[in-house]
This record gives C-alpha cells, sequence and structure tokens, in this order.
C-alpha cells in the first residue's frame, strides 16, 4: 500500500539485534514510511524531526547512560522535542523509559523483579479511552526483556496498564507520546536464540520461555498489531 502524502518516522535503534521488527512491518503495511537510525554504528542523529513522527526501540542501556551510549542526549532532545510539538512519538523499553525520565518521571536501574519472555499485560480502566489500547482486552500477553523499570510516572500521564511484577507497562503522556516497557516487536521465535546460560543466571529456562511465548502469539499478533495500526492512523492524521 502506498499513500502519496504519508509520513516518514524517524526510528532509533539502539543495539544490533533491536529493530523494528514487526511493528516496523506493520506501520509499513498502514502506509507509514521509516528512516531506522543505528546511531551505534556511527549514524548521526537528526538535529529536528521536523514534525516527523518518532519512534526509539529498546536497548540495554539506562535513558541517561551517556558513557555507554554516547548518543543518548541527541535520542532524548528529540523526545523532548516530539512532546514540545505535539509529534506522535512511541517509545518501547529503553525508549519508554526514556519518555518517562523526559517528561519528568524516574527510571531505575535492576529495580524489582526482571520480566523476560511473554507477560501477561493488564489494561487498566484509563486503556478504555485510549487511541490506541482501547478494546483489546482486559490482558493481552506480550514478549518482555527488561531488568531497569519506570518507577514513578511523569506528572499528568495517564497509567494504562501493568503486569504482576512490573507496575508500569504503558503510559500516555499528553495526547500522542506513548510509552511501553514491553516489546511488542519482538516475535516469539526470537527467544530460541536468546543466550540460554545468562537467562539460566536469571532464574528463566529459555525452551519454557520459548513455547510459552509461541502459545501466546496468536493474542500478542492480534493486538499489536491492531495497537500499531492506530498509531499509524494518528502519524496520519497529522501529516
Amino acid at each position: 500500500m502506498t499513500h502519496s502524502h504519508a509520513p516518514t518516522a524517524v526510528v532509533v535503534q539502539n543495539t544490533r539485534n533491536g529493530g523494528p521488527g514487526r511493528v516496523g512491518a506493520w506501520l509499513r503495511e498502514a502506509g507509514i514510511g521509516l528512516e531506522v537510525l543505528r546511531p551505534y554504528e556511527g549514524e548521526a542523529l537528526p538535529r529536528s524531526l521536523g514534525s516527523r513522527p518518532l519512534l526509539v526501540l529498546g536497548g540495554d542501556f539506562l535513558p541517561d547512560d551517556d558513557e555507554r551510549a554516547p548518543w543518548l542526549p541527541a535520542t532524548r532532545r528529540l523526545v523532548a522535542q516530539a512532546l514540545d510539538d505535539g509529534t506522535p512519538f512511541l517509545g518501547i523499553c529503553l525508549g519508554g523509559q526514556m519518555l518517562a525520565q523526559v517528561a519528568g518521571g524516574s527510571v531505575r536501574a535492576r529495580h524489582g523483579q526482571p520480566e523476560i519472555g511473554s507477560t501477561q499485560i493488564r489494561l487498566r480502566p484509563e486503556a478504555a479511552d485510549d487511541p490506541l489500547l482501547y478494546g483489546l482486552g482486559a490482558t493481552v500477553p506480550a514478549i518482555e526483556r527488561h531488568v531497569d523499570a519506570i518507577t514513578e510516572l511523569p506528572p499528568g500521564a495517564s497509567w494504562l496498564a501493568s503486569s504482576r511484577a512490573c507496575p508500569h507497562q504503558a503510559f500516555r503522556v499528553g495526547t500522542r507520546a506513548w510509552g511501553v516497557q514491553f516489546h511488542p516487536e519482538v516475535e516469539a521465535r526470537r527467544i530460541g536464540g536468546w543466550d540460554r546460560e545468562r537467562l539460566a543466571r536469571q532464574g528463566f529456562d529459555r525452551d519454557r520461555l520459548h513455547t510459552e511465548a509461541l502459545a501466546d502469539e496468536g493474542a500478542a499478533v492480534s493486538a499489536w498489531s491492531v495497537f500499531t495500526r492506530r498509531f499509524a492512523q494518528v502519524c496520519a492524521r497529522l501529516s
């Protein structure tokens, strides 16, 4: 599908294996172009979004871990610009934590229980009238992979979803900026390639995680494809 006036979203990919995955495919199917930038390879981030939507993906960093990831200050500036301009924004895992921090919330390293693998995301009552999450059901599975966590949402944020081990799974700042702790872009089969020993040290069995995620895949695709198409509609309305 091609749209002559469809916007192109800026996508900040923070790690080699952390691409936009099926979220990118769903956005393209909905007519949104993607400019995927890989600053860990030395690609420069733009100084201005120029009203383009912004996606910030996950990574093994805190939002202000500037020494290990020297492109993060430029990324935070883009997130702040999106908030100031009302530009559509979606932050996934690290990207969601960055939205929380930039907007005035708090993130802590190695806080709470690690969440790894398919996890039940509980939608809160506030999600009932959220433009992306309404009507998806009381609980929806999504793949997690985090040890850091948002400990405090920004002032005035809409708290949209939680899980048993992690309160802040989804939230919205203003009307067009969303942050999620989980990974709607990751397919279940990817878990089969995760580091078995590292998972074992964290108390997880990779084969079991893989099997559980495969069982949840249909429900995850049904929900997060709708979520992503709705985000594409938000982007298209402002193009």
